[in-house]
């Protein structure tokens, strides 16, 4: 058994093929990085109110579970060999493989950010870590009454809530630190995504002066020397420009035909998660093109790789594959480092349709954020961590 990433839905995977499996199958997770570090709560990195050192956790704690670690990255599949090629060159052979290489940008969207030495000038940090540091550091060294100019690409992106979580915890920086500047959201999309309510009124109430929300802004290209956003009707130059490219499944999803739903995501069975264009191997997290409002969020990932490990186990040892697998899905949105909400829902497979609907009654949310859930934020955060890599 081979599981290509180590994020919240590969981690997770891997153990529990081992866990579930009392130790049978054999499982080597390739992961290009030397630790994990978490997308969710990396907003509050560029707020001023986390470091990056704690969302940072080590992969030591697969090895109790007999998870065997290659420091690598997947280059090329081969599924009538079973085989999986390195960058290194090694090859892997695998019964079963598991991809869950999360999302990739689409860099031919924004000409100029090609470069990589642009998108430096220019960081996304919507991968957290470096890209996030270097963020915080802009920001910081922005003068006061400076504008931070964020871009959000048309949907589907990852975590939909997180664009506006951003402009929040921009805006709170600004409040305490930097009181003459602004932050200007530029959304490709007709309107807010995620949480609506939540954030307009954050945004006219304690933020007020602070975020200048502006719809229908199509991103063409930026020009990097003078940090502007080229929009389809008019040019917004920033003192700190932070664009978020539009997004597809990680590239070695995308070999062998499986990106089989625009050229972009792969479809997948939702009993096993197996691939619809490659029989044994199986998709996770944000590569796969989800079912009907099922988010693309590092919960699901995780809930994902559950249902996944149960049914290679089953797969793998003769037994039978769950027919109504049921998952959960939970994201917090932090408005300040001390005010959060959060939106949830039950999704439970039709066999009919051969897709996971949402349970009657199940999705729902905050009616506004509070201080209570800040501490089930972090709560949750320290859970899911320990559950995929402890």
């Amino acid at each position: 058994m081979v599981v290509v990433g180590g994020g919240f839905g590969g981690a997770t995977a891997a153990k529990y093929i081992r866990k579930w499996s009392g130790g049978a199958v054999a499982v080597t997770l390739v992961e290009r990085e030397s630790a994990f570090v978490s997308c969710p709560l990396s907003n509050l990195v560029l707020g001023g109110v986390r470091q990056i050192a704690d969302l940072t956790l080590p992969y030591d704690g697969l090895e109790r579970w007999g998870v065997r670690r290659v420091r690598d990255e997947a280059r090329a599949i081969d599924p009538a060999t079973r085989t999986l090629t390195l960058a290194s060159g090694e090859t892997l052979r695998y019964d079963r493989l598991v991809l869950s290489p999360g999302m990739d940008f689409d860099w031919d969207a924004v000409p100029s950010l090609k470069n990589p030495g642009a998108r430096e000038k220019v960081p996304h940090a919507w991968k957290a870590g470096p890209d996030t540091v270097a963020l915080r550091r802009q920001l910081e060294a922005m003068p006061d009454g400076g504008l931070f100019v964020m871009h959000i690409p048309h949907v589907p992106y990852r975590c939909p809530p997180a664009p506006y979580e951003r402009a929040c915890l921009v805006a709170l920086y600004f409040s305490r630190q930097k009181k003459r500047s602004k932050v200007i959201v530029l959304d490709a999309n007709e309107d807010v995504q995620a949480e609506k309510a939540l954030f307009t009124a954050a945004w006219n109430g304690r933020y007020k002066g602070y975020v200048e929300y502006r719809a229908n802004s199509e991103l063409t290209d930026v020009d990097v020397a003078t940090l502007t956003a080229k929009l389809d009707f008019e040019d917004v130059k920033a003192d700190v420009l932070n664009v978020i490219p539009p997004q597809r499944a990680g590239a070695i999803a995308r070999t062998v035909g499986m990106a089989n739903a625009n050229e972009r995501f792969c479809q997948v069975d939702f009993l096993t998660y197996e691939s619809t264009a490659q029989r044994n191997i199986h998709i996770l997290g944000d590569a796969i093109q989800p079912a009907s409002l099922m988010p693309r969020s590092g919960h699901m990932a995780n809930q994902h790789a559950k249902v996944c490990a149960s049914a290679i186990v089953a797969l793998l040892t003769g037994g039978e594959v769950n027919p109504g697998p049921v998952v959960t899905s939970t994201c917090y949105s932090y408005l300040s480092e001390r005010e959060v909400a959060h939106i949830a829902s039950v999704h439970r497979y039709d066999p009919a349709a051969r897709t996971m609907n949402v349970v009657a009654g199940s999705a729902g949310g905050s009616p506004a954020a509070n201080s209570e859930e800040a501490v089930y934020a972090e709560a949750w955060a320290k859970n899911v961590w320990a559950d995929m890599l402890t």
